[in-house]
């Protein structure tokens, strides 16, 4: 089961809403005017942002008509990329409440409320029904949960005969130290990095096929790479400077070390519940 007092307390911020509403001020704009794609500098918070979380989901074949489950929703940013995309409904679940009370905010400021549900909750015991979503994602998520194998079971419980996971962690792809803070995790110990064999082997046995697998460490490179150039991660009004706080230069710091050094890489599993 996951740490819920370290989870809570590396992700909460305090005044989330108003850095993000005097953000949207810096841009010119308010939450009648402000977009989804205005919102995703701040609410896309893994490696890649935006153009991950588009190249991630389209793996997943979302339909329209799909109810999608989005593991660890944080402000439910890729959940509206998700609706406005693909036509879907999105129900989210994260585990920091004012991550949740937020992004139900920010979906009310760009009319997708109504197609966009996010709950308060521990991802490996979730209150849904078995077979309740179509597909579901996790980006950046495991990193922060021990108990995989309770996760697994419970992703797989939830999906539908036939349906499609998809997950993009951090995961420990060599040997050595990792350079802390991370944007997960300020020391080792709050920290649950696991391997690709090690997300497969538990899915494999939880009863899904792992169909794909793709480390992104160069894409990861690139990424930082365009950041620094840029200025940083608060060179933008909304930025996830935001999100990371006074640490965000040296967050970044340390994962550039730690991807290039291969340490870990981000990576994505795609898996599917037989039919």
């Amino acid at each position: 089961m996951p740490n819920i007092d370290a989870g809570t307390t590396q992700y909460s911020h305090g005044a989330l809403l108003r850095a993000i509403l005097f953000g949207v001020q810096r841009l010119g704009k308010s939450p009648e005017t402000v977009s989804v794609e205005d919102l995703a500098p701040v609410d896309e918070f893994h490696i890649g942002g935006r153009v991950a979380t588009k190249d991630f989901l389209d793996q997943l074949d979302i339909a329209a008509d799909d109810h999608v489950l989005d593991v660890g929703c944080g402000l439910g940013g890729a959940s509206r990329f998700a609706v406005q995309q693909y036509g879907c409904r999105v129900t989210g679940i994260d585990l920091t409440d004012e991550y949740v009370n937020t992004g139900e905010v920010l979906c009310s400021w760009v009319g997708l409320g109504d197609r966009i549900t996010l709950d308060h909750g521990d991802a490996t015991t979730t209150p849904y029904s078995d077979g309740a979503f179509d597909k579901s994602y996790m980006m950046h998520v495991g990193m922060n949960i021990a108990n995989k194998k309770a996760l697994a079971s419970e992703l797989y419980r939830l999906l539908r005969p036939g349906g499609r996971l998809g997950i993009y962690d951090v995961m420990r792809v060599g040997s050595g130290d990792l350079s802390f803070p991370v944007p997960w995790a300020t020391v080792l110990e709050e920290s649950e990095v696991s391997s690709p064999d090690e997300y497969t082997a538990l899915l494999e046995a939880a009863g899904f096929r792992v169909t794909a697998e793709r480390n992104r460490s160069a894409f990861a490179l690139e990424f930082f790479s365009q950041l620094q150039t840029k200025g940083g991660a608060g060179s933008s009004p909304l930025g996830l400077h935001i999100l990371m706080g006074d640490s965000a230069a040296e967050k970044v710091r340390n994962m550039i070390e730690n991807v290039s050094q291969n340490r870990v890489a981000p990576v994505e599993l795609i898996a599917e519940k037989p039919a």
